[in-house]
């Protein structure tokens, strides 16, 4: 068994899965780390006394700590023996740097960190390059690396299926950071690497210091990304549609729907080619957090690559910061 310490005890790191039914897939860390069977959470940080209290209850853990400075004065004074194999990073997005710092100091195998790695990118580059030198995995939750509809379609672009990519378009909101660099992420990995063309005035739906914007970028052989942004006061928004050769394919409801449309002769005007009905089939978005805790189990256990690394988020997070700062210059223009 694999021994898991969990740093902040929020929505992502068992509070989605608070009203789970049996047999649901789990949308948490805790959630996940239970279902797999080959992990133990041994031990949580909250510094909310009647959060910690209710998840150490939920998730039947034996140890909780207001802080990780309590868990290192418990450590030395031998009143606990913990030694982690996973730490997983679910606090907040501005206390990210500190707790990994922290983590190191246990020397886990490896790091379970929610995106984005932290909230300053030189701070960032420091961590991917601190976990490196301590030979210590850092995997970041851009969840849509463990998508198996994701997978197929990369692939099947990858093999030609659909001819050539022509253009994709996206919509997102609730900061770039926070959500813009799911689809950031997304983007690099399908299409990368990506360069920022132009961005837009920001829009602030989120945190101040995270803004959504809309964007203009170019990938792989030239292929235009336009990003546009709702906000987040009216409802969670994340869609792509690609444009290609052979059709149009869109990823609607952040994945747990996708709508197909295939090129077909036109029934009204020979020699035109129009686009078919759409074609729904449902996505398997709530399977990537048991896909990434496997996927954890089995980079550590057997050495296979982790699908989302430090490195790879942080080629994200440069993206987004260039995004920042462009929008910002844009606001005083």
């Amino acid at each position: 068994m694999l021994k898991v310490l969990i740093i902040g005890c929020g929505n992502i790191a068992g509070g989605f899965d608070a009203d789970i039914e049996a047999g649901e897939l789990p949308r948490t860390h805790a959630g996940a780390y239970a279902a797999h069977g080959q992990f133990l959470v041994q031990a949580c940080i909250e510094p909310d006394g009647i959060k910690r209290a209710a998840f150490m209850e939920r998730w039947g853990i034996a140890a909780g700590y207001e802080s990780m400075e309590q868990l290192e004065v418990s450590n030395t004074e031998g009143n606990s023996s913990a030694c982690f194999d996973v730490v997983s990073v679910c606090s907040p997005t501005s206390t990210h740097y500190d707790h990994v710092v922290q983590a190191l100091r246990l020397s886990p195998k490896l790091i379970f960190c929610e995106k984005p790695i932290c909230d300053d990118l030189v701070k960032a580059r420091q961590l991917v390059r601190r976990c490196s030198d301590q030979g210590v995995q850092l995997a970041v939750n851009h969840n849509r690396r463990w998508d198996p509809d994701v997978k197929k379609f990369r692939e099947a672009l990858k093999e030609g299926k659909w001819g050539l990519v022509r253009s994709v378009s996206g919509q997102y909101n609730k900061g770039v950071l926070n959500n813009g660099s799911h689809m950031i992420d997304l983007l690099q990995d399908m299409l990368g690497p990506l360069s920022l063309v132009e961005c837009g005035k920001p829009v602030f739906d989120y945190l101040p210091s995270d803004p959504s914007m809309p964007a203009l970028l170019m990938g792989r052989d030239g292929v235009h990304l336009t990003l546009s942004c709702g906000h987040a006061s009216d409802y969670s928004l994340f869609e792509l549609q690609w444009v290609t050769q052979r059709g149009v394919v869109a990823m609607e409801d952040g994945g747990l729907l996708w709508r197909t449309r295939l090129t077909t002769p036109s029934p009204h005007f020979l020699g035109y080619s129009v686009l078919a009905g759409s074609k729904f089939s449902i996505g398997h978005y709530l399977q990537t957090i048991t896909n990434a805790v496997d996927n954890i189990y089995r980079a550590i256990t057997s050495g296979q690559a982790l699908a989302s690394t430090g490195a790879s988020a942080l080629e994200t997070q440069m993206i987004c910061q260039q995004m920042l700062d462009r929008s910002m210059q844009a606001l005083r223009t």
